[in-house]
């Protein structure tokens, strides 16, 4: 994660996420009273952003009508906001906390670190241990088989999930292996079919974002050559179970696990 040009705050009272995942992990650790300009993104929970001030997007929020809320903490993500608005809400003299988990692990202690912006220890047992305890049992639970995969996260062109991300992350911990683990030339390599083909992955897993995969790119696949159309290992998913790090990490790891479990006649 970067380190803030100021030291935060420690017990933040007007905060604006400019992370949707994190804008949902505020309102679940309690702190949703504190949270007051959210992205268009910030969906979750639905009740709770309903009244906020909604910013822009992720990429380009209005600065001014984020400096004018007044914050003395804003959370951003490396990946999902720019340089840019970094750069000016920090010239502006607002403390920013630029996020960047790149592992489930880190996800889980990310998690904990926003619970000490005020969150109670009733909260912190509720929300923050059931996570940290899944990443431990799905850590002691992985064996030494592993399921080969292919994850996009976009086409025209495909974009597989790289090494260095969350996603990768996420699906590894449930017993699965990237087939495109060793393209190091950006975090989100450019795919070919071809090239999904001559991997032969035993599972495909598409989920709803960024891209929105459906059911038409799901019968694409299934027309390939590969493990995963023949067994009907070609799933879609709920894209926040890959890349949203915080409370749902949880139900994620439970619910990716299956996918990614071996063929029962190979157990």
């Amino acid at each position: 994660m970067a380190a803030p040009d100021a030291p935060l705050p420690d017990a933040p009272e007007r905060i604006v996420s400019l992370v949707p995942s994190l804008t949902e992990a505020l309102f679940v650790l309690g702190l949703g009273d504190r949270v007051i300009g959210v992205t268009d993104w910030c969906i979750h929970p639905a009740d709770g952003v309903a009244p906020l001030p909604k910013l822009g997007g992720t990429k380009n929020p209005d600065l001014d009508r984020t400096l004018g809320l007044r914050p003395d903490l804003v959370i951003a993500n490396h990946e999902e906001n720019t340089e840019r608005v970094v750069r000016s809400l920090r010239e502006a003299g607002v403390p920013v906390w630029v996020t960047y988990p790149r592992t489930a692990r880190e996800g889980a202690t990310l998690l904990r670190e926003m619970a000490g912006l005020g969150a109670s220890a009733a909260t912190i047992a509720q929300v923050v241990e059931p996570v940290e305890r899944a990443v431990e049992e799905a850590e002691e639970a992985l064996g030494t088989g592993r399921t080969s995969f292919f994850c996009p996260i976009w086409r025209d062109p495909w974009m597989s999930v790289g090494a260095d991300t969350f996603a990768h992350s996420m699906i590894s911990l449930c017993g699965g292996e990237n087939v495109f683990r060793d393209r190091a030339e950006r975090r989100y390599p450019i795919v070919t079919l071809d090239e999904v083909q001559a991997a032969q992955p035993e599972v495909i897993l598409l989920p709803d974002e960024p891209y929105a995969f459906a059911a038409a790119d799901r019968d694409e696949l299934a027309a390939l050559p590969v493990p995963a159309a023949r067994e009907g290992r070609i799933y879609l998913i709920d894209g926040t179970s890959v890349s949203w790090y915080g409370p749902r990490m949880r139900v994620a790891l439970e619910t990716l696990r299956p996918l990614l479990a071996p063929p029962a006649a190979d157990v």
